[in-house]
């Protein structure tokens, strides 16, 4: 779509370039969302593909991707076989349900920052317990979980100035053991609810909650939870005004499946085996 309002396009190729934030910005990554609807407040486009940042990067304490990589360049990487939780990341990229042509433009950093319930890298993000790197046009720096970076549908916890420069992921955490969950309304729909579980080597279980929610939820037990245990923590976790309600789903199915999902998933890794 054409974005008629657009009175400059800057494209920086360094982070002394980044301009002052000013009211009508709108930073360009993929431009998958920005370019799909009307944005009859926006003036000004940075772009950041101009940057050069690496779209991944490997090292002994984690993975490190930046905002700008793309669906398609996490779908290719490849891992140290000691990282258990490697198949996780395809199976968060293909819960975005898009051509090619999304894949290779859509961005990480895009689909944490539009913050929609059902956006699979904001998952993978809390249920690897990845953190934000987040920059300012003033050259301070901040760094966020990911858990907390996401506020609410298209709320994220960015500041006037701010952008997300890059997620790490521990090494930890990608060693552990994982198991997903996704449910829709149709073959090809929207994500309804999307669960991940992951254990540690000490049988600690995670659950990461997101879709069926207006936010990210990641609960942590130290052993398995039976039945009453996992839905008391649930429903304590997780009150009727979080669930979403819109087109992919009523809350009232959204809180059902989360539970179901929530389960299999328990069950799952109870089970042994890898990534499920």
């Amino acid at each position: 779509m054409d974005l008629n309002t657009i009175e400059t396009v800057l494209r920086p190729r360094s982070r002394s370039e980044l301009p002052s934030w000013q009211a009508g910005d709108a930073c360009l990554a993929g431009g998958t969302w920005l370019f799909s609807e009307p944005q009859p407040e926006t003036r000004r486009l940075v772009d950041l593909a101009g940057l050069g940042w690496p779209a991944h990067t490997i090292g002994p304490d984690g993975l490190t991707l930046a905002a700008t990589c793309t669906f398609a360049q996490l779908d290719r990487l490849t891992l140290p076989s000691h990282w258990r939780a490697a198949p996780l990341i395809p199976q968060c990229c293909r819960a975005l349900l898009g051509s090619f042509k999304i894949w290779d433009t859509a961005t990480v950093g895009g689909n944490l920052c539009l913050a929609l319930p059902a956006g699979p890298m904001i998952a993978l993000a809390v249920a690897l317990e990845a953190r934000c790197a987040i920059w300012s046009t003033d050259g301070a720096e901040r760094d966020l979980p990911a858990v907390d970076f996401v506020l609410g549908p298209q709320r994220n916890a960015l500041r006037p100035g701010e952008i997300l420069r890059s997620l790490h992921i521990p090494a930890e955490a990608l060693s552990r053991r994982t198991a997903f969950r996704r449910i829709s309304l149709s073959p090809a729909g929207r994500s309804g609810a999307l669960v991940i579980g992951t254990q540690d080597a000490r049988g600690a279980l995670a659950l990461t909650v997101t879709a069926a929610i207006r936010r990210p939820v990641h609960l942590a037990f130290d052993s398995r939870p039976d039945d009453a245990t996992l839905a008391q923590t649930l429903a304590a976790a997780i009150p009727d005004a979080l669930f979403y309600d819109d087109v992919h789903g009523r809350p009232d199915w959204r809180r059902h499946v989360t539970g179901l999902l929530a389960r299999e998933i328990r069950d799952a890794l109870q089970g042994g085996g890898g990534c499920i």
